[in-house]
């Protein structure tokens, strides 16, 4: 299973993937490690695209071991998520704006997810988070 975790920078999407990841034992990339580990720093349409497209092989490669993946990644647009096709996303609506304002103007209101966060959560409630993946893919 392929888990996205999108949302704004400063969202709260790393901090939420860090968590379920320990909960789902499982495997997790983190987009500025993946950008960090490429040496690849550009976020023009075409570097945005590049790394969803990143995002997407490597979940991809998990997925096909059989293991369950998180990705936390901005994916801002329709496109981004549609070239990574979550089985299931997240979308961390905590924040209105982040002290980017490329990103900030690029960001689209996701038309689907499968779940909503509007707050900061705490360890119960990402327990919670947790029970409804679980359930989805029981």
């Amino acid at each position: 299973m392929k888990i996205l975790i999108m949302g704004l920078p400063g969202s709260g999407k790393t901090y939420l993937a860090e968590k379920l990841q320990k909960y789902l034992d499982c495997a997790w990339f983190n987009a500025d490690e993946v950008r960090r580990m490429a040496n690849d720093w550009e976020f023009s349409e075409e570097g945005r695209i590049r790394q969803a497209r990143r995002m997407m092989n490597l979940a991809d490669y998990e997925k096909a071991q059989g293991s369950t993946v998180i990705c936390d990644f901005i994916c801002p647009t329709a496109l981004h998520r549609h070239i990574f096709k979550a089985d299931f996303s997240i979308w961390m609506n905590t924040i209105q704006h982040s002290q980017y304002e490329d990103t900030n103007h690029l960001f689209e209101t996701p038309s689907y997810a499968d779940l909503v966060i509007e707050k900061f959560l705490n360890d119960k409630e990402i327990v919670s988070v947790v029970n409804k993946i679980a359930g989805v893919y029981a």
